[in-house]
């Protein structure tokens, strides 16, 4: 959060904070810069933690253990089996504990010094997991109705009276095909956005009032505090956001999958 020459000068944060410039291979199809590095540190932490939790499990669980086991529980019971359903829920239960965790890795970077951004705060990750939700429940949907069988019970809910066809299949074909992958990425992206505005915005104005010699010093704290205050809510919306995407994971899936929607 630099500030200008003249320190009575205030500069909000902006957009650019998301595209910061190369570290390495500037201009070139391998360049790497402070958000790709972000979120290489996001996967080697988790990967860890996991690899030295899976190695060193124990009968009787440590405090690590017991954390990573009851998030564990929770995705299995409270969303794949919850939403799915027990006797198709073992199918998907990696597959959706992987999107919550890596989710949530990614989101945390975002309030972790020496981090300070989200690791999903700009929309090429968000695409990826959301169009890897997409294949998962395509390739469910049609593994269980076949693709025929697949689009008719997704384009032409039973039930309704034929006629209605013509405006209910259009819609079907845009909230099934389209919208779900488009809202799964925006709806991620944009709460890391303005959670990563927000703290900018607290600890600038902050580093601002510190600085300032217009009498104005005193403001520092009430925006220290609305810093740290806004930090526990990024804490609190990373894993909301992490939950509420794979449950919208878990809940495409059981719709696919079922015999009506």
């Amino acid at each position: 959060m630099p500030l200008a020459a003249d320190e009575n000068v205030f500069h909000t944060p902006s957009i650019a904070d998301f595209f910061p410039p190369a570290i390495l291979f500037e201009g070139t199809i391998f360049e790497f810069n402070r958000m790709q590095l972000v979120r290489v540190v996001a996967v080697v932490v988790l990967l860890t933690i996991m690899i030295v939790a899976a190695r060193k499990a124990r009968l009787v669980p440590s405090r690590g253990q017991n954390v990573i086991e009851l998030l564990l529980d929770f995705v299995r019971v409270n969303v794949a089996e919850d939403i799915i359903g027990k006797e198709k829920a073992h199918k998907y239960v990696a597959f959706l504990t992987t999107v919550f965790f890596a989710i949530l890795a990614f989101n945390i970077t975002g309030i972790i010094p020496g981090l300070n951004i989200a690791g999903s705060s700009l929309i090429g990750l968000p695409i990826m997991l959301a169009l890897w939700v997409y294949v998962m429940y395509l390739g469910a949907g049609i593994r269980a109705h076949g693709f025929g069988g697949f689009l008719k019970v997704s384009l032409f809910p039973p039930g309704v009276p034929p006629f209605l066809y013509v405006l209910l299949t259009p819609v079907e074909f845009l909230t099934v095909f389209i919208l779900r992958p488009v809202t799964l990425a925006i709806r991620l992206m944009a709460n890391m956005v303005a959670g990563h505005l927000m703290l900018v915005l607290c600890f600038a104005a902050t580093d601002y009032f510190v600085r300032s010699m217009s009498g104005m010093t005193l403001f520092a704290v009430p925006s220290l505090l609305g810093g740290f205050a806004i930090t526990l809510f990024e804490v609190f919306v990373s894993a909301l956001q992490a939950y509420i995407f794979v449950v919208l994971a878990a809940v495409y899936i059981s719709l696919s999958i079922s015999d009506e929607h």
